[in-house]
């Protein structure tokens, strides 16, 4: 007897349509799985096996062939358990009824008969979707993450007997959906306050830019002068993830298996790796390449805390995915490529000591060794961080005061409101921010009056800005000119922007 029975392998985030043919033929008792399966789907044969019996039904005693199309494709991953399973009792009559062509079959299976929870099941419905699949039968606790798809019926089962029920028609599963996904966007609940943070107006300013804009940051003082506090907070003044932003994040959460709740994700990630952390972690990578921080970091912040701590080739990496906003890994077994379009927020000492231009402390650094330091971030980039901004240890008196600080949430509605006006602008164009405007726009979209060009030309000769700081620049004071509500860019926000560049020379020169 002869079957057929569709499920789902993903490479990276995009899933392609497996077709499981079942064959049970004469002969002595084998059973074959073939296809180009991994090691994972070939020990599914005892868990198949060992499934169908403990779930009261009978092991066909035949030869058994699986062949997993296309052939050459390479699958891998244990949630074809559940589609192997069902087209074996198809084939041996257990399931009676006819499976229609549009439903897919996603599980992992226990020996108990139990359906386990797999990673990556919300891109694979989401794929299955745009293949024109209707129905998705998935593991109970994948339900959540699943059910935020529109247009897909969503059946969750918990083991194998309920879906062998269910296709003979003996046992109704409603199709599960989740309410709307404004009625449960909640607000962002941060525990992390600007209002908690004395002091250090310069550097609420600029992350509140970064913010608005979603430009990169480097943050530079001496130890305690508040450069973690600062960054730890920025996510508190971001906007919320829409809803097409949350689907991606939650997507490369799912393959990468973080879904704690299996739900979808609806505040920006936040992402701080230790410096000893290595390129592959940081970019991705594997035997079968997965996601790494860059894009478990997309849609939010990637803070790396003492930058010149990383080693710096592991830094280096990060030159790529900057400008491209994704990373593509490749190796023997596949080329994946991820999304990667987060905000870069880097602090970092002035010398290896701390001290260096401190004025409440001596440096005990040489000269070389303040330079070998520095040089541990290159120049290129250096040129792909938008914002430097320096920062001073914060005085007694700022300590002491009883003056209240912004909080985050007035800090976030400017930020809302700047987003606004870009929303507005780039109605129709594939980018949301100012720092995503293509080099072919920004003269258009970043028109300086004749004033601001002077003051451009005269900081471009005497900072040597290259190229592609011109562009930031312009980037980051159109994010200005947003936050003040302003619809042409002025001197005062050229100069703001400009401002954000000239630790550079004090630095690095």
């Amino acid at each position: 007897m002869y079957s057929k029975i569709k499920t789902c392998t993903l490479q990276g985030l995009e899933g392609n349509i497996i077709e499981v043919e079942s064959d049970l033929s004469n002969g002595l008792p084998q059973f074959n799985i073939v296809g180009l399966a991994d090691t994972s789907i070939k020990e599914s044969k005892e868990r198949v096996r060992t499934a169908i019996k403990n779930s009261g039904y009978v092991f066909p005693l035949n030869r058994i062939t699986i062949n997993l199309a296309p052939a050459n494709l390479k699958k891998d991953g244990s949630q074809l358990d559940l589609a192997i399973a069902i087209s074996i009792l198809k084939s041996s009559e257990t399931i009676l009824k006819p499976i229609s062509e549009d439903i897919i079959f996603i599980g992992e299976l226990s020996l108990d008969g139990r359906v386990n929870r797999v990673e990556g099941a919300l891109p694979m419905v989401i794929s299955m979707r745009n293949h024109g699949i209707n129905k998705c039968i998935v593991p109970f606790e994948n339900k959540d993450e699943c059910a935020v798809v529109e247009d897909v019926e969503i059946i969750p089962v918990k083991n194998l007997s309920e879906v062998v029920n269910y296709l003979n028609e003996d046992l109704d599963i409603l199709n599960y959906k989740v309410i709307n996904y404004e009625d449960i966007k909640n607000k962002s609940i941060h525990n992390l306050d600007f209002a908690d943070m004395k002091g250090q107006i310069g550097l609420k300013r600029a992350l509140e830019v970064a913010a608005a804009g979603f430009h990169n940051i480097l943050i530079l003082g001496p130890p305690g002068s508040g450069k973690t506090m600062a960054a730890k907070r920025l996510p508190s003044i971001m906007t919320d993830l829409d809803f097409e932003e949350a689907i991606e994040v939650t997507k490369i959460y799912s393959v990468s298996g973080l879904l704690k709740k299996n739900a979808l994700i609806k505040t920006r990630p936040f992402r701080a790796p230790h410096h000893t952390a290595s390129a592959v972690s940081l970019i991705g990578g594997g035997r079968i390449p997965k996601p790494g921080e860059i894009s478990l970091a997309h849609n939010g912040v990637l803070f790396l805390d003492e930058m010149p701590e990383f080693n710096k080739n592991v830094l280096e990496v990060l030159r790529q995915p900057l400008e491209d906003a994704e990373v593509t890994i490749s190796r023997a077994n596949a080329t994946l490529t991820y999304p990667s379009d987060f905000m870069l927020v880097g602090s970092m000492n002035p010398c290896p000591c701390g001290y260096y231009g401190d004025p409440l402390h001596n440096c005990t650094c040489s000269q070389r060794s303040i330079d070998n330091y520095l040089k541990k971030l290159s120049n290129p980039l250096l040129d792909r961080i938008d914002i430097h901004v320096e920062v001073a240890p914060v005085s007694y008196e700022d300590l002491k005061s009883e003056y209240k600080e912004e909080n985050s949430n007035s800090i976030k509605d400017r930020v809302i409101k700047a987003r606004e006006k870009q929303k507005i602008r780039f109605k129709g164009l594939s980018i949301n921010t100012n720092s995503q405007i293509p080099d072919r726009k920004i003269r258009e979209i970043c028109k300086l009056n004749k004033e601001s060009e002077e003051i451009m030309n005269m900081a471009f000769k005497k900072y040597k800005f290259s190229a592609r700081t011109y562009n930031k620049l312009l980037k980051v004071a159109r994010t200005i000119a947003d936050l003040n509500d302003s619809d042409d860019i002025e001197n005062n926000h050229i100069l703001e922007a400009i401002r954000y560049r000239s630790v550079d020379n004090k630095y690095w020169e």
